[in-house]
């Protein structure tokens, strides 16, 4: 009898010990990303190894991922939304879908990158250029400013990416600084033009350096992601001059959705995304510009004071619908 208690004490204190293991569930982040998979994994990945925290990541087009956790609603599994630009985050922010932020992770970015209301908070900036094949455009013939494209000189010579949130951002950046009017020639002329329509920036870069189009609007980072493909490839950049709305210092960033119910973790990786090993990784693999202080910039790319960019509240390009209603209105979307 006595052995029948002693087994059975021990097997009751097995299973006493083992029920907290087994009520752990493992912590896990929802995460809505309009950065593409390749750009961004690795370092999430990094994010998970070093915390334990879970990311279940849904990778889409920036404007689709915003559309999708507004048309989910109060139902959003997302606790984190990880954006191409700031437009579609002031587009939910001003959705009342994102959390206000503390002031732990908005201060470790510039004012100039962070959103003033507080929902949001720029992770890396990005520059928009014209990426150009030098064997077939010189210098010299360079257009001065994004509006110049619409120039009959340049018919079916441009490629763009009308699908792609920071096209989209800079359409909306025209917008606020030229008015509407404007912004509807200017979409009206490149579709008149025969620009070139693309699914992204890097297929624009490939485009470009193998002459089945002469120049292409991107990001300026992508030359760089795409270095070991291009090889030799005859590709440059081209800034444009004197504060055009062509050369928009746009950020990539991040927001918390107010579905959550997990703010404290989705904040930390917000933190974990502006820590010294993110804004490096950032830095050095992407060649993005890094906003957190003390974190050098890429030395294979024009450094941010360097650049004459337009003055532009960033939080100002939160009418994403209003952009991309002129965009099919003008043709430039479907």
């Amino acid at each position: 009898m006595r052995s029948r208690w002693v087994v059975g004490f021990a097997l009751l204190a097995w299973v006493v010990s083992v029920m907290p293991l087994a009520a752990q569930a493992p912590e896990i982040l929802t995460v809505y990303s309009g950065r593409s998979e390749d750009l961004v994994s690795p370092i999430l990945e990094q994010f998970t190894a070093e915390t334990g925290i879970q990311l279940e990541v849904r990778y889409g087009n920036t404007a689709e991922m915003a559309a999708m956790i507004l048309e989910e609603g109060d139902n959003s599994p997302a606790d984190v939304y990880f954006a191409q630009d700031a437009g579609a985050l002031g587009a939910l922010a001003a959705a009342g879908r994102l959390t206000l932020l503390p002031s732990d992770v908005l201060e470790r970015v510039p004012a100039g990158f962070r959103d003033p209301n507080e929902f949001w908070v720029g992770i890396t900036g990005r520059a928009r250029v014209l990426v150009y094949n030098t064997e077939l455009v010189t210098t010299d013939s360079l257009p001065t400013s994004l509006l110049d494209l619409t120039d009959p000189a340049w018919a079916g010579r441009v490629g763009w990416a009308p699908t792609n949130g920071s096209l989209q951002a800079n359409i909306t950046a025209m917008r606020v600084l030229l008015g509407d009017d404007v912004a509807r020639t200017w979409l009206e002329g490149m579709v008149s033009n025969g620009t070139v329509s693309f699914d992204g920036n890097a297929a624009i870069v490939s485009a470009v350096a193998t002459g089945e189009i002469e120049v292409g609007l991107v990001n300026h980072y992508y030359i760089y992601e795409l270095a070991d493909q291009l090889g030799d490839a005859p590709v440059a950049l081209h800034y444009f001059p004197n504060g055009d709305i062509g050369s928009l210092i746009n950020v990539a960033g991040a927001g918390v959705v107010n579905t959550s119910d997990q703010p404290g973790l989705a904040q930390r990786l917000l933190l974990y995304l502006l820590g010294n090993d993110a804004q490096t990784y950032f830095s050095q693999e992407t060649a993005e510009y890094p906003l957190v202080a003390g974190i050098p910039t890429n030395t294979a790319i024009l450094a941010l004071d360097q650049i004459a960019q337009p003055e532009i509240d960033l939080s100002a390009l939160n009418d994403l619908q209003g952009t991309l209603t002129l965009m099919r209105e003008t043709g430039a979307l479907p």
